[in-house]
């Protein structure tokens, strides 16, 4: 039901959860707790029985270390990317990745995105 519902409103809520992730996690270590994120589903309007959200953080929580990243988040709500969409990361990432190290800089990043 949740994903059905995220599914209807679209990428906005998706990237507005985000947003907000950012916000609330104070100390930026990338995590949120289980408080946290009941609150950001309440801002966004996407409340649901306390058995569904203990079902919710079951999947979320899949280190069971009481608290999601949104890495997590975001990967229990759409799943693997297709084939078509991680040839296109990997090539977008070759090309960010200037010296061929498997990691790349911020530095790199501002060099090739413009957010505008």
């Amino acid at each position: 039901i949740f994903r059905e519902t995220l599914s209807k409103r679209g990428v906005r809520v998706i990237t507005g959860l985000g947003k907000y992730f950012l916000q609330m996690d104070k100390n930026r270590n990338g995590f949120l707790s289980q408080a946290a994120l009941k609150e950001a589903l309440k801002v966004f309007h996407l409340e649901m029985p306390e058995g569904d959200f203990e079902s919710l953080w079951l999947i979320l929580d899949d280190s069971k270390n009481d608290k999601v990243d949104y890495g997590e988040f975001t990967h229990a709500i759409f799943g693997e990317m297709n084939e078509y969409r991680k040839t296109f990361v990997r090539k977008a990432y070759m090309k960010l990745d200037f010296n061929k190290t498997g990691s790349v800089p911020m530095v790199d990043v501002r060099k090739c995105y413009c957010a505008k």
